[in-house]
Formats: C-alpha cells, sequence, structure tokens
C-alpha cells in the first residue's frame, strides 16, 4: 500500500530516534499506529512490524527512516483522522510518563505522543 500523497507529513524528534533505535534493537523491525480513539487511543502506539493488523480504515503516513537503523518504521492512522490531521506536520515526541496500552515503550517510563503544527510552518 503506498502512502497517502495527502496526508500530512510526519517527522521524528532526536528523543524519538533514540528510543526508536532501543525498540528495534530489543523487538526487531517496528511500526506506528494512532487510531482515532480517546485517551491514549489518540497517542501513537509502536508495535513490532505487522503485529498490529491494519485494514481499509488505516491510511499509512510515512516511512519514517531512522538513523542507524536498517529499514523504516511505517507510521498508520485511522482513515477518520487523516481528515483531522490534513493540514499539520505531526512531531513523534517522547515524554516521561507511563501511558496505558500495548505501545512496546510502556515499560521504559516514558510515552510517545503526537506534537504538531501547522503544515509550511
Amino acid at each position: 500500500m503506498e502512502c497517502d500523497p495527502v496526508s500530512p507529513a510526519v517527522e521524528l524528534t532526536p528523543a524519538a530516534a533514540v528510543l526508536l533505535r532501543r525498540l528495534r534493537a530489543d523487538h526487531g523491525p517496528l511500526m506506528f499506529h494512532q487510531s482515532g480513539g480517546c485517551c491514549d487511543g489518540s497517542a501513537p502506539m509502536c508495535y513490532p512490524a505487522g503485529e498490529f493488523r491494519t485494514g481499509d480504515a488505516d491510511v499509512r503516513l510515512a516511512e519514517l527512516a531512522v538513523e542507524g537503523m536498517s529499514e523504516s518504521v511505517p507510521f498508520w492512522m485511522s482513515r477518520s483522522q487523516t481528515a483531522v490531521w490534513a493540514h499539520t506536520r505531526l512531531i513523534v515526541d517522547v515524554v516521561e510518563g507511563r501511558g496505558s496500552g500495548f505501545s512496546l515503550e510502556a515499560p521504559e517510563g516514558v510515552r510517545f505522543l503526537i506534537r504538531s503544527r501547522l503544515a509550511g510552518g
């Protein structure tokens, strides 16, 4: 499935890239999925590649290149959310504090989150 050319761009902060390299070393290839749910359901969740099943209700927004990793990290979002974020640049960051759910970083005492800015800004 090709990335959606009209959807928002996605990038990583340096802190998120460091954490992804550590998670990659422990878990193998990775993927992100962000649903349209509430609370932690609206945070990007990191899984071993292929562990979260995507379908017609999801759009692959980006293939995130991470220095030091041999493969990119696909970033998926529920299709309903792509319209909400259509005019923004999504920035995957990491902060202290444990989220809930099954995201791989949860045992690390940190969690991924999305920061955003208007596209072109």
